[in-house]
Formats: structure tokens, sequence, C-alpha cells
């Protein structure tokens, strides 16, 4: 296994495992919704951990179990005065129970706190290259439907100088609906309304030239600066 593919599984178990911070988290999942490659390393990692639990019952911890830690740590840090001989054998002897007692506490904590392993998601994504004739604005767009989130990432072109770049969805013959103004930075997440959400497959982004704030009526007023069809990946 190349060391890039390595590397690749190591991502997708501490993804499935949810162990990646939430920045990392994030980009995991921007890139399911293109890479194919690592999202069948998502599948099998979900599909190996799920089997490790189908054996596990669920088990509640036992009443008292917090007091008797409490009380056996406690004795370890108060031998008795007579207790000289066989003292290093009882010593090792409690050290590798104490190991083996807080190994076993370790999995049954990772099992508790950890969520239960999810079937990884099925459906498709969905993604959209904006571009235009007479501008040098070019962006890529991509949607998730599971969270209903649209990132962009504008890859060139900028806003004119006392002006906006606003993003609309266009869906069948309807009116644009505006999604939002474009920020300076270069990427952007945004939240689409559930209703639009359904509405994006198959549907037109586009970018207009806006005043700041946006547009005031609604729809664009601005020239059109890029567009592009979704469509799904």
């Amino acid at each position: 296994m190349a060391e890039n593919d390595e590397e690749d599984a190591g991502l997708a178990a501490e993804y499935v495992l949810h162990l990646l911070p939430e920045d990392e988290r994030r980009a995991a999942e921007d890139r399911l919704a293109v890479d194919g490659g690592f999202r069948a390393l998502v599948a099998d990692w979900t599909e190996h951990l799920a089997q490790l639990a189908d054996d596990v019952a669920p088990v509640a911890p036992p009443a008292g179990l917090r007091a008797r830690l409490a009380e056996a740590v406690s004795a370890q840090a108060r031998p008795s005065r007579g207790a000289t001989q066989g003292r290093g054998i009882m010593r090792w002897f409690g050290g590798a129970v104490g190991m083996a007692f807080g190994a076993l506490a370790a999995v049954v904590i990772l099992i508790a706190v950890l969520p239960p392993v999810q079937p990884p998601y099925s459906g498709p994504f969905y993604a959209a290259e904006l571009a235009g004739e007479q501008s040098d604005l070019l962006v890529q767009a991509r949607f998730d439907p599971r969270d209903d989130t649209l990132l962009v990432e504008r890859q060139s072109g900028a806003a004119a100088a006392g002006r906006v770049l606003q993003l609309w969805l266009i869906a069948g013959d309807a009116d644009p609906v505006s999604l939002g103004v474009l920020p300076e930075d270069t990427t952007a997440r945004i939240a689409v309304p559930a209703p639009l959400g359904q509405q994006i497959a198959g549907g037109i982004l586009a970018i207009s030239d806006e005043p700041p704030g946006g547009s005031p009526t609604g729809l664009p007023t601005g020239d059109v600066l890029a567009a592009g069809e979704v469509g799904e990946v």
C-alpha cells in the first residue's frame, strides 16, 4: 500500500470513529462529496468496525462502581505496616491487575462515549462550476444534502470595487432565490434552507454583481457574472 493510501485509510478510520477535530472532520466530509475512493475507504471501515459490536450487548456500570474504585485506590495507597514479605510480588500483581482493569475500563468507556457506527451515506452529492464569458470569475460549488450545506470556492475573479457578489439559485421557471452575499474570503460555507436544498439538484447557480449589502429588490439587479448547472457527482 502506498504512503498516501495508508494516510487515507487512517483518515477514514478516524472519521468513522469520530476522532477528528471539527475542522478536519468538515474537510473530510467535503472530500467525501467529490472523492469516490475516499468514500469507499469510509464504507469499508464502517462495515469493519460495525462487525466488532455485533456480539457486544449493552452493559450498565454496576451500582457503586465508582465508590469501590476509590476504595481500591485508597487501599493501595495505604499498605499494611506488617506487610514486608512478598511485597514485591504483590506490588507486581497489583500493578498487572490494575493495568488489565484499566484497559478493560478504557474499552468500556470508549464503547460508551463513542457514537454508534453509522452506515455510510449512499446518496448523491452535487456540484457546479460557475463561469462567465464576459468575466474572469470562476467558482466551484459543492452541495452536501446530508446537512444542506453548500461549499463555495472562488478560484479566480473578485467583486468590483464598491460592489459585492451575490449567489442565486434558479430552479425551473421560478424566479431566482438569493442564497446570500459571498464574503471576501475565497471560500464560504452556506447553510441552505431545507426547501431550497431539495431544489438544488438540476437547478442553476448564478452570481450577480450587486451593491453593498446585496440586491435591494430580492432579484438580481446587476450583471450576471457567472453561472453553472448543478449536477450529480
